[in-house]
């Protein structure tokens, strides 16, 4: 047993219907759908496994839009996570066990009378395909020790084929048009059960931010794009994450009519018949995140949930009343060379980036040519930094930018402490032991890093969520230092170097994070 299943071991079991009366009134809360009691542990109170759904995703609700909650009088323990969502293997959080019925939210307060707290709800990455709350890294009981002034929440969502399937091109899936966007619309859901019962835990329905990284980032950047959204949350707080990961309906049809192939399968009702587990085995060695890189699963531009250009919407304003706190890291897709080691990675990034230059036009190639050209080193090196650039770094500048112009605050970095691995430097998902308190998770950066560093991150963070402006005084500061963070702007383009013995902010130009001009153009072509 390695160490990240001895950590979720302790975690497992099942909810159970408190019938007998004898449970803790001090720690149960009353909700639409039900009284939940937690457990207290130290001086943090959790609460895990609330359902926020009326019933699960599973039968005839499979790819389905998830179900709003129903009134209930019952009360149940939210002592256990639920499951995970439905997925191939390779994630921490699919050691868990997983399951259609996954939709279920975590809360972590601490045990004290206060009301009216800010409320940061956590969105998981993994590439759309992979992920969960059960990850032992969004544990936030560290982070609510040290930040007892506001409450936490992880929430699951459909992934993979259960969670972004085009299915309404089959012969009898037009009651199936929400298939492509599942995940979000969980998202959504899970958003409005907080919206409407987080006052009982002491939380402010007023003062939400939604927070992600990678897949759960590019959630982030998505939900203000979904109608009726903007009541739930208020702020946001994107890790490498924008609107470029998304996919047209084309592309996603291409995917389903790949597993339907391997299936044998023509309708949805033949793929009713299969098994989650039967539809993983054909699913994973064509897409698999961690056995093939696949990244092809992501919300669909559909035209109904999604708008058919994202960069447009936000260009017009559609999230100018929502402030934004996001940035990128300097190496991102060494993570995933370092994961997969050399081989594979020249092999997926060979033939990625076959498809991506049949995409541009003749100029545009000699662009990304030239690019490529001039970054020196070994065989790898080209593909590492262009892939960095189409998939997280141009489209989070991008984002900062249409942000900015459409007049929105766009509070922008970029992170760069570096790794003691082999090759991740500062890479994808480098800084999540960070932000969650977790230096003893060091997968991706082999080194706890410095302590006063990360709590200043994460205070920045905290701060940002309470007033809509992660700036710092002094007194504030754990390094006693002033961190004053400049909003994003159109001339000097400014943001916060989180470097990990000088946290400061910069011209964009001085950084120097984008190519304007032989990669910037990219993101027109999203990520996949």
């Amino acid at each position: 047993m390695n160490e990240t299943e001895k950590q979720l071991m302790p975690q497992y079991g099942d909810n159970q219907k408190i019938t007998d009366g004898n449970y803790d009134r001090s720690l149960a809360v009353k909700c639409v759908n039900g009284t939940f009691v937690g457990k207290k542990a130290e001086n943090i109170i959790s609460y895990k496994g609330i359902p926020f759904v009326g019933q699960q995703p599973v039968g005839e609700l499979r790819w389905k839009a998830p179900v709003d909650v129903t009134p209930d009088d019952g009360v149940y323990e939210a002592y256990y996570y639920g499951k995970s969502p439905v997925q191939a293997s390779g994630d921490p959080a699919a050691l868990y066990p997983t399951g259609e019925d996954c939709l279920y939210l975590n809360l972590w307060k601490a045990d004290d009378a206060a009301t009216k707290k800010p409320v940061i709800v956590w969105i998981y990455g993994g590439a759309f395909d992979v992920g969960g709350t059960t990850d032992p890294q969004y544990d936030c009981h560290r982070l609510i020790q040290e930040h007892p002034e506001v409450i936490v929440i992880t929430i699951t969502y459909r992934v993979s084929f259960f969670g972004f399937f085009h299915l309404s091109h089959l012969p009898d899936g037009k009651d199936y048009a929400d298939a492509q966007n599942l995940g979000l619309l969980d998202q959504l859901k899970a958003l409005k059960w907080v919206h409407e019962n987080i006052a009982g835990f002491g939380g402010d329905p007023d003062n939400v931010t939604i927070w992600g990284e990678s897949a759960g980032a590019a959630s982030c950047s998505l939900l203000p794009l979904l109608k009726g959204s903007h009541q739930y949350f208020h702020r946001v707080i994107l890790q490498s994450g924008a609107p470029a990961q998304t996919r047209s309906a084309e592309q996603a049809i291409a995917v389903t009519d790949r597993v339907m192939e391997a299936l044998g399968c023509k309708t949805v009702a033949d793929l009713m018949k299969r098994s989650a587990e039967e539809i993983t085995n054909a699913w994973t060695p064509l897409f698999g995140f961690y056995q093939v890189l696949g990244i092809r699963t992501m919300p669909e531009r559909d035209g109904i949930h999604l708008p058919l250009n994202t960069w447009e919407a936000y260009a017009n304003g559609a999230a100018k009343d929502i402030e934004f706190l996001m940035g990128c890291n300097k190496d991102e897709m060494n993570t995933f060379l370092g994961v997969t080691g050399v081989d594979v990675w020249n092999a997926w990034a060979g033939g990625r980036l076959e498809e991506k230059l049949a995409q541009l036009t003749e100029d545009e190639k000699k662009k990304v040519e030239s690019y490529c050209h001039d970054i020196p080193g070994e065989s790898y090196e080209a593909t590492v930094r262009l892939f960095s650039q189409i998939m997280f770094i141009a489209p989070q500048i991008r984002l900062s930018e249409e942000q900015t112009k459409a007049g929105g605050k766009s509070y922008t970095f970029y992170y760069t402490v570096e790794s003691s691995l082999p090759l991740i430097k500062a890479g994808h998902a480098s800084e999540l032991s960070v932000v969650f308190a977790h230096p003893e998770l060091q997968d991706f950066t082999g080194r706890a890093y410095d302590e006063k560093f990360c709590k200043t991150m994460r205070k920045m963070w905290v701060q940002f969520a309470k007033t809509g402006n992660p700036s710092l005084s002094a007194a504030e500061s754990p390094d006693g230092k002033a961190k004053q963070w400049p909003l994003y702007d159109l001339k000097d383009k400014q943001v916060m170097v989180l470097d990990e013995h000088d946290i400061h902010p910069a011209k964009e130009a001085d950084v120097k994070i984008v190519d304007w001009e032989r990669t910037y153009f990219l993101t027109n072509y999203y990520m996949p």
